[in-house]
């Protein structure tokens, strides 16, 4: 089947894409900016420049497509006109899809009563829908609440305050009700509709299996993370003032977060079950859709953030702050082949040392010790090969990709789990991109204080040690 996928770069169609190739439809993806899109490893996906506030961009990219999947919205615009821009964006897009002749449009929107209060941003998602179904086009629609998965918005919000913020001063709608949904349930339905042909032409409310407060969501990530919080109810807060909160508290963007915030105030429930009746889909509870959004078992499958290095990366330093992970690149360029700056990385630890401030590791594993840690005496098995599973001093050996990348997990005490990846990447004029790159996810305020303390260590390690190992790259014999 063909299939046209717009918001690929975003949070839903980034793991829809590869779950329709992988059932083998061919898919398109329309994209503003498809170099938002390199460093995705995709088979066979064809992508597709074009705005869908840009009418005349659509004309060719739906010719001969059967099923056009909805993904879009217009938070990133900011609060201001984003109900305008959704109705545009809509009626171009089921115009072109009209013309073009695709069959169903599957459109993912947001769940609410308008009988009750419902935020400008949910009732605009239904609006969209509405302007879907006016080009004729059949659109089969699902209107869901908050998505519990890492890189949902929504979600991430929840994250950085609860991780955040020991005491969370919150309105008096954080006693609104809502039906959280696992990304997996989301995804489970995007696909199945595509065989369910009572879905055509249908609006189908989801949720998962619990009916819970805010307050209940934010208290159940406490609990799962092991953090002690307490919430303090303020009537005079707003959602302006709550957006400014956020804004200082966390990475997100700024636009979307007096949008999702407003949105909160709306209760979220399903009223018709028939979604449950057609599809069959198992519904899954709040507590493990949350422990598996918290899994980090570095699959890539769901975490963007183990994508490694994009193909036209240079030499620098990049830091970022995403789904509650820390992440700290540096790039050095090198005239060595890259399978000779990995046996040099591979050949890290045990009796060479780490390369570069030696006594640095060495003192970070005596205080490991200290508080009945391994710290850095272990060792490694073999002095030239590391495998999937080895100990290497204090670290254990996660991912192995020949010639190309290593990953090891931080195992001794922490205020949170943390990772060191190494990669070695050719570049289009010869030699090789090293890149060293730094994970850790944050306990709670004590992993922050931890993080920032090593900051100025990191600069002076990543340095040396990327000097040190493309050094002895360059001495290897060059295949």
């Amino acid at each position: 089947m063909k299939i046209l996928v717009t918001g690929a770069t975003g949070y839903i169609g980034r793991q829809l894409i590869p779950r329709l190739s992988a059932e083998g439809h061919h898919v398109t993806c329309l994209v503003r900016d498809p170099q938002r899109l390199i460093g995705n490893i995709w088979n066979n996906i064809e992508i597709h420049q074009g705005d869908v506030l840009n009418l005349a961009s659509l004309d060719s990219v739906m010719q001969g497509i059967e099923i056009a999947y909805y993904l879009i919205h217009s938070m990133a615009g900011g609060k201001r006109g984003f109900i305008q821009r959704d109705e545009a964006a809509a009626r171009n897009f089921g115009k072109a899809a009209r013309e073009g002749g695709v069959r169903r449009i599957i459109y993912l929107g947001g769940l609410g009563q308008c009988e009750k209060f419902i935020s400008p941003h949910l009732d605009s998602r239904q609006h969209v829908g509405d302007e879907l179904r006016r080009s004729g086009v059949p659109v089969t629609e699902f209107r869901a609440p908050i998505i519990i998965g890492s890189g949902s918005m929504s979600f991430e919000m929840i994250r950085y305050l609860t991780e955040r913020l020991p005491i969370l001063f919150t309105p008096q709608w954080i006693n609104t009700f809502c039906q959280p949904i696992a990304i997996e349930n989301i995804l489970d339905y995007l696909i199945t509709t595509l065989s369910e042909p009572q879905s055509i032409n249908s609006i189908f409310e989801i949720g998962g299996p619990d009916v819970l407060t805010y307050k209940d969501i934010m208290q159940g990530y406490a609990i799962a993370r092991g953090l002690k919080r307490s919430f303090l109810t303020l009537p005079f807060l707003t959602t302006q003032i709550l957006a400014i909160g956020a804004d200082v508290i966390t990475p997100l963007p700024t636009p979307y977060l007096q949008i999702l915030i407003e949105g909160l105030r709306s209760e979220v429930l399903v009223h018709d079950p028939s979604a449950q009746d057609i599809f069959k889909i198992k519904p899954i509870p709040y507590k493990l859709a949350l422990e598996q959004a918290l899994k980090r078992d570095g699959s890539g499958e769901v975490e963007t953030y183990w994508a490694g290095v994009p193909a036209e990366a240079h030499p620098g330093v990049t830091r970022k702050d995403t789904q509650g992970m820390y992440i700290e690149q540096h790039r050095t360029a090198s005239a060595a082949q890259p399978k000779a700056v990995f046996a040099s990385f591979a050949r890290i630890g045990g009796k060479r040392g780490w390369y570069f401030a030696n006594w640095l590791w060495q003192l970070r594993g005596w205080l490991d010790q200290l508080v009945g840690g391994p710290g850095m005496r272990r060792g490694r098995p073999d002095p030239d090969v590391l495998q999937p599973g080895d100990v290497l001093d204090g670290w254990k050996v996660e991912t192995v990709e020949t010639d190309r990348l290593i990953r090891l997990w931080f195992d001794m005490k922490a205020p949170g789990p943390a990772w060191i990846q190494f990669e070695a990447l050719p570049r289009k004029d010869g030699g090789t991109l090293l890149s060293i790159t730094a994970f850790f996810e944050p306990h709670g305020i004590a992993g922050l204080l931890y993080w920032y303390s090593l900051f100025p260590f990191h600069v002076l390690i990543f340095k040396g040690m990327s000097r040190a190992i493309l050094q002895l790259a360059e001495a290897l014999p060059q295949a």
